[in-house]
């Protein structure tokens, strides 16, 4: 049985992780992955490379920004594949928030299926409308949808 490749080329790591190879240089480009090059310039990636590709597209799925992915990611280690631990420790961090956007979908739906049922015919009973702008206090944005703990 032969020894697996320790590094992988472009094609091999798009093709193992499902993303594009333009994304790939999208996201070594801001810093989220890694390549060695070889004396003709071709990318080499690690194999460790694949678990972190793994975890950008499953943080995108749940709506984190590549922003705090990256800042995520910057608390990994980088010479070798991250350990369970430090998974665990990633997805506590963003507990709170993915609670909080939980939260805000949940008013959105239970907001939203009396306008859709109604079709916003009457703003004397529509629980999102806004009399007089009493809501500018809570600052910009639809506080009436905003997930409670971040209403001030």
């Amino acid at each position: 049985m032969s020894k697996l490749p320790q590094l992988l080329t472009i094609g091999e790591v798009a093709h193992r992780s499902g993303v594009a190879q333009t994304a790939l240089r999208f996201y070594e480009q801001r810093g989220l992955i890694a390549s060695t090059r070889t004396s003709g310039n071709q990318r080499r990636y690690e194999r460790a490379v694949l678990r972190r590709l793994a975890f950008i597209r499953a943080a995108q799925r749940v709506g984190l920004s590549l922003e705090q992915v990256a800042d995520a990611l910057s608390t990994l280690p980088t010479d070798h594949a991250p350990t369970k631990a430090d998974w665990t420790r990633l997805s506590r961090s963003w507990r709170d928030e993915l609670d909080a956007r939980i939260d805000g979908l949940q008013r959105l739906r239970d907001r939203l299926s009396g306008c859709i049922g109604c079709g916003c015919l009457s703003l004397r009973t529509c629980s999102l409308n806004n009399a007089d702008d009493q809501m500018a206090d809570y600052g910009p944005g639809s506080p009436l949808l905003t997930p409670s703990r971040d209403r001030g």
